[in-house]
Order: structure tokens, then sequence, then C-alpha cells
């Protein structure tokens, strides 16, 4: 399907504006985004007057109007995300017969907004409105390995932030954490034992969006020792499978796994 020409270049000023750190020049938008300044100027001038642009005539710059803003709290009211993740999530359930969840990250942790339970199985602390420490869970470890280096040195500065919640310990400085994101990178998915409750491990694979950064992480738990290692393996697919699934619905590109044959 071709795009609409003016419609594209709305949302790259859209976008552009809201990565700034603060108010820019129309040049600089011309500029960066690539288009002419009479464009530039006229798309501003009906972003502005629709309350998505704000012209700050002092200082010659323009900022997001407070329409981006409603757009933003519109997107929090009607959880979208939730909504398109629920029922891939609730498959997972049944094809693997284990608790699932989604988390999204939060600083550097992670905010569980979906939880699915298996029939019979025993709740779990990543409860809806949980937070947890996003180096030690299978969750947060999967979308930290698709950062940058730089954002999770800034997410994990020093020693203070490497907390623990059980004896099974954790990452506990920068140059752990990174090993084990390497491993995640590696392998394709993280994992979790005995690090978030003692006696549960947790398989996750992380969802990314059209600019592949992670947005979520789905997870699977079960009692640690439960599965022999092609089990393991076969719960860390549909796992995966599951991310790639709420990728795709996201708009984000999925690169399907390599044929074994």
């Amino acid at each position: 399907m071709s795009s609409v020409p003016a419609a594209a270049q709305v949302l790259a000023i859209l976008r552009y504006l809201a990565g700034q750190a603060a108010p820019v020049h129309a040049a600089a938008i011309s500029r960066d985004v690539g288009l002419p300044r009479s464009t530039t100027y006229h798309l501003l001038d009906t972003l502005a007057r629709a309350g998505f642009v704000v012209h700050l005539p002092e200082e010659r710059r323009y900022a997001l109007g407070v329409s981006a803003f409603e757009l933003g709290s519109g997107y929090s009211r009607q959880a979208p995300f939730q909504r398109l993740a629920r029922v891939p999530l609730a498959r997972l359930v049944d094809r693997t017969g284990h608790n699932a969840h989604l988390a999204v990250p939060h600083g550097r942790e992670v905010l569980y907004v979906i939880e699915e339970r298996a029939p019979g199985r025993a709740p779990l602390v990543t409860d809806v409105g949980v937070r947890l420490p996003a180096h030690l869970t299978a969750s947060g470890q999967a979308m930290l390995a698709r950062l940058p280096t730089a954002q999770v040195r800034a997410l994990f500065p020093d020693a203070t932030a490497f907390v623990q919640r059980t004896d099974a310990g954790g990452p506990r400085s920068l140059t752990a954490l990174r090993t084990r994101l390497v491993e995640v990178r590696r392998r394709g998915y993280a994992t979790e034992n005995g690090e978030v409750t003692l006696g549960f491990s947790s398989v996750a694979t992380a969802v990314t969006d059209h600019a592949d950064h992670p947005v979520a992480g789905v997870a699977v738990t079960f009692e640690t020792g439960s599965l022999d290692p092609r089990q393991y393996e076969r719960l860390a697919e549909e796992v995966a499978r599951t991310a790639r699934e709420l990728t795709r619905r996201m708009g984000g590109h999925v690169a399907e796994p390599a044929s074994s044959g």
C-alpha cells in the first residue's frame, strides 16, 4: 500500500519533535527531517492550529502541543497494547500449561501488565501492577538485551542499582549483567532461576516495536527442575513464538527462526 506523502511528512515532524530534549527551530526541523523549508512551515502552521505543535515566538522555536499529549493520554486510557496481547498470552498458557505474563519497562524495573494463570497453577508474585528489578527477571533481561550498551549503563550506573531478592542472587555488577545479556542475545531468550522467587524459574523473549525498541517482555514461569532439556527448549520456542506475534501486532520487524531441516 502506498503512503500519503503529506501524512508521512506530518508524522516525521511529530516524531522528530518527540525525540528532542527542548523546542527547536523550524530550520533544524527542515534540515533533520529532510523537508523543504516552505513545506515545513506550512505543516507546522497546520499542526499548530490543531494544537499538536506550539510556536514559541520569543524563541522562534517549535515544541509539541497539548493535542499531542492528549494522544498519549488516550493511548494510556485505551490500553491497546494490553488488548493486543491478552489473547496471544492466553493461547501461550493453553499451549504450555504454565502461567504466562507480560511486563513493560519502567526505568530499571519492569511493570507487570498482564498475568494469565494456567488451571491448577499457583499464583505468582508477578501480579498485574507489580514492579520488579529488571536485571533479576527474565522479562527484564530480555528487554535489556535489546538496548544499546550506553542505555544499560545509564540505568545501572553503580553497585547500588543491583538489588537482590533471594539467595539465588543475580547480577551484582554492570560487568556481570553485560555478560548475562550477551548470553541472552546469543541464545535468543532470557532465563531466570529462583532470583525472583525461590523454587520457580522463567523464560522470556522481548517484544519490539517498529523502531526495533523493546516495549515488553513475554515470559512463562514454572517450577524449577520440572522440565527436562527438551521440554525447556520447547517452552522457550513457544514464548518466542508469542513474542513474534506481538511484535507483528506492534508493527515491528520479525525475523523468523531458521529452519532446522
